[in-house]
């Protein structure tokens, strides 16, 4: 469970932008794994398993809250190293967190499991309940459209 607190809080955060339903999912997703342990296949990466629990937990209590949450992707660590990798001056870096939390769910989704979960494509679709090529042309289409923002923001 500690090895996978953060990567699972994380991932219910970016689905339903509060802390709070973030923690309840987490813990629901992890209960809810723990019961279904003797139905996971063995050999089959268990990280992905956990996260599609979570994400599932967490969509369940946004539907019951009945809000579509924003994205605060400024509450992930603006220091941590796949930010970095992605921008590395601070202005514009800001810049692009402002422009994701005004992108639609499946957009932030797409961004936030790639770049700043490090989710490969293939753990994307496991998690998120996507085929993995839906998952690279909505990652792809969510680049193509951030890219447009920022250029016309310049």
């Amino acid at each position: 469970m500690r090895e996978h607190l953060q990567i699972a809080f994380r991932t219910a955060f970016l689905v339903t932008g509060s802390a709070a339903d973030a923690e309840d999912a987490v813990q629901e997703g992890f209960v809810k794994a723990w019961r279904a342990l003797a139905r996971f296949r063995r050999g089959a990466p268990f990280r992905p398993w956990l996260l599609a629990i979570v994400v599932n937990e967490a969509r369940n209590r946004r539907r019951q809250a009945g809000r579509q949450a924003a994205l605060a992707l400024r509450s992930f660590d603006p220091r941590a190293e796949a930010v970095e990798d992605v921008v590395s001056d601070s202005a514009e870096r800001e810049r692009v967190l402002a422009l994701l939390a005004g992108m639609g769910d499946e957009d932030r989704l797409a961004i936030g499991c790639r770049y700043f979960l490090d989710l490969s494509e293939q753990e994307m679709a496991e998690a998120l309940g996507w085929p993995r090529g839906t998952v690279k042309s909505r990652l792809s289409r969510a680049l193509a459209r951030l890219r447009t923002a920022l250029e016309t923001q310049a």
